[in-house]
């Protein structure tokens, strides 16, 4: 009976203050008090409210109590608590530890503060000073301040002792301390560390454990009938890269080539198809170079009537898919697509085209479902579509011309609507030029609105900046004209052999060695200058930079590998006998800089969790440059073989060369997502 009484207290007591309140509302209506432009105005309605609301729950839980039901009664279901890793044995080396820390505190933050609602659970790296352990927990300063709100009288510091007081034990911590206004510092237990690392030199680099979704990328994109330019470079490589790290993880990404290969351009390009081989049905035509064959239609289109007629009647035969036109439309496709092929086979890209004569007949399926449904309304002849019916800001959606066309944005709600129906897409990743944003964010309001979309999917656009020249003007020929790509990757590969021939490589590498060395150098560097920016700035294209083997390039990556890769061969070790000696002993720590680079490694897993949801591929160029740097002072500090002074090998540390190993590993797995093939020689 004393929770049945409380609850009536509680009940009496809201009423009365409600009772107060709407006394005093009643005042000021009569005009006995004025309020007028008061701010306790609003404030006491806006507590009348929550003290009815109050009420309905504290009425409804007598009820409940009364009638023996608690089906009634307002109740919050808990918060499933994290399920924490105790067993070092079921981690296999893909363990995300700074998740797995969020998950210790925030079992330890809600059983310190059980009455806050989604206390913050703040963990981050302590920096390089080892006095402040490996990680922090930085939530007590936080808490304290919403203690402080509810009137509880606390700090930092006492917060902090409360959180370590209610800390699980766990193999992945060794000790905590409270440090200064109230850090937690944490530090790693190193045989789990161990663990972690041995795992990788028995398994391999594994993903961290993610719950699969299917993953749509659409990407690269160029149109047909033109060549593939420098404007290009950044989707292809951005959204390979992407493409890459989602799959590392274990997702069904499909890689979509949304190809320009309909519209009226390819009338012009079949008429002047028809005119220059008339035998094209029976011999294939020699059309080398397709961007000479577009401008020489496009400017008999622009300069001939006649011609510009047959153009639109060409249009009209194709769209009505006349036989001869539909043949000459592949032949022109085809023809572009094998030039395409060559750039993806180069820069090792997978992709599957779609174009949008794809969606030609799904266009008509979405524009019927968005009439029936209401969604378009007239405006000077187009049908147009808002993404917020209520609040027409911004542009709407162009679905249908004035003259019954359809547009981009025809296509993209096609588009959409497939992806999700019929490929059963859980993630829709669009990587495009930064201008494109705001079309995103309208394209995505209108599918759902639609009901196309649904609450679980979501429509992710990856933009970037534009590739700029070293006069950072937008990166052109001398005479103006888009560089094409195919151009840009023949002087990278003429380029990096040059740098190859200067440092003598080519007196110490076979033929085969060096033809390797010459593209893992030529397309990395071009890969890694776009993906170690940030993509959403303007970057700089310059060889030069892009070649020098110091700092955070591609070459001096590659040359550090190379390095890891040489020590065993110096050491004359085999991957046989290395693999006997982790079977054997495995990997330990000793020297302080081992454990410094092994915490580094042991970040592999977050950083590609991180990447693959913000999407931002230069935090993983950044975190391989860490990796790079912490290994040269490891290497320093820790000779993995000695030798006499005749040079003769007189100790091997096994140890160190399993570290190396590790390295090694992990850098080429970060490499092979950002699409960089590696030489065991450079």
């Amino acid at each position: 009976m004393s929770d049945h009484k409380t609850i009536e207290e509680r009940t009496m007591q809201a009423e009365r203050e409600a009772q107060a309140i709407e006394e005093e509302l009643d005042k000021i209506s009569r005009g006995d008090l004025s309020y007028v432009g008061d701010p306790r105005l609003e404030k006491l309605s806006t507590e009348n409210e929550k003290l009815k609301h109050r009420l309905v729950i504290l009425e409804n839980a007598i009820k409940a109590e009364c009638s023996g039901s608690k089906t009634t009664a307002v109740k919050k279901e808990p918060k499933k608590r994290p399920n924490l890793i105790t067993d070092v044995n079921s981690v296999e080396g893909n363990i995300c530890l700074v998740d797995e820390l969020k998950n210790i505190f925030e079992v330890a933050i809600t059983s310190a503060y059980p009455d806050l609602e989604d206390p913050p659970v703040v963990i981050t790296l302590s920096g390089n000073n080892p006095k402040f352990g490996d990680y922090q927990c930085n939530s007590a300063m936080a808490i304290s301040q919403l203690l402080k709100a509810k009137n509880v009288k606390t700090n930092p510091r006492e917060v902090a002792n409360n959180i370590l007081n209610k800390t699980p034990t766990s193999p992945f911590i060794e000790r905590i301390e409270v440090a200064g206004a109230g850090f937690l510092n944490i530090y790693i237990n190193k045989m789990m560390a161990e663990h972690i690392l041995n795992c990788i030199l028995r398994f391999g680099v594994k993903p961290p454990p993610v719950k699969r979704e299917k993953i749509v990328v659409d990407f690269s994109s160029p149109n047909i009938a033109k060549e593939m330019h420098v404007g290009h470079l950044r989707s292809t490589i951005i959204g390979e890269s992407i493409c890459r790290i989602l799959e590392f993880l274990g997702h069904d990404v499909l890689r979509i080539n949304h190809l320009g290969d309909w519209g009226t351009q390819f009338g012009m390009l079949i008429a002047h198809l028809q005119d220059k081989f008339p035998d094209y049905k029976t011999h294939s035509p020699p059309i080398s170079d397709l961007q000479a064959f577009y401008k020489e239609s496009k400017k008999r289109f622009d300069e001939d009537e006649e011609f510009k007629k047959r153009a639109y009647a060409c249009v009209v035969q194709l769209q009505s898919h006349q036989p001869d036109y539909i043949s000459a439309w592949k032949l022109i496709c085809d023809v572009s697509r094998q030039e395409f092929q060559k750039i993806y086979d180069r820069l090792d890209v997978s992709i599957i085209d779609r174009g949008e004569s794809f969606y030609q007949d799904r266009m008509d399926v979405v524009v019927k479902q968005l009439k029936d449904a209401g969604y378009l309304e007239e405006d000077e002849g187009r049908l147009i579509m808002w993404g917020n019916p209520d609040k027409h800001e911004g542009i709407p959606l162009t679905v249908v011309k004035s003259d019954g066309g359809y547009t981009y944005d025809t296509s993209d709600m096609a588009t959409i609507k497939q992806r999700v129906e019929e490929e059963k897409g859980d993630r829709f990743i669009y990587v495009t030029d930064a201008g494109q944003a705001t079309h995103f964010v309208i394209i995505e309001a209108c599918a759902r609105r639609a009901g196309i979309l649904k609450n679980n999917q979501k429509i992710e656009h990856v933009g970037f900046g534009v590739v700029l020249g070293e006069d950072k003007k937008k990166f052109k020929t001398r005479s103006g004209d888009t560089i094409k790509l195919i151009e840009l990757l023949d002087e990278g590969l003429k380029r990096s052999m040059d740098k190859l021939v200067e440092k003598g490589r080519d007196k110490v590498l076979s033929p085969e060695e060096l033809k390797q060395a010459q593209e893992a150098i030529a397309y990395g560097c071009i890969k890694y200058a776009d993906l170690s920016h940030n993509r959403i700035n303007d970057y700089i294209f310059s060889f030069d930079k892009m070649l020098d083997d110091k700092g955070n390039t591609a070459v001096y990556l590659l040359y550090a590998l190379t390095r890891i890769r040489s020590i065993a061969r110096t050491a004359q070790i085999s991957q046989e006998q290395l693999k006997a000696e982790i079977e054997k002993s495995g990997f330990k720590f000793g020297h302080e800089a081992e454990w410094k680079l092994g915490k580094v490694l042991l970040r592999f897993p977050e950083i590609i969790l991180k990447v693959s949801s913000d999407l931002y591929l230069h935090s993983l160029c950044e975190y391989l440059y860490e990796i790079s740097s912490a290994f040269t002072e490891f290497y320093d500090k820790c000779y993995c073989v000695e030798k006499d002074k005749e040079g003769k090998i007189v100790k091997i540390i096994y140890e160190r060369l399993m570290l190396c190993e590790i390295t090694a590993r992990v850098m080429e797995k970060c490499l092979d997502i950002l699409g960089i093939k590696t030489v065991s020689k450079m």
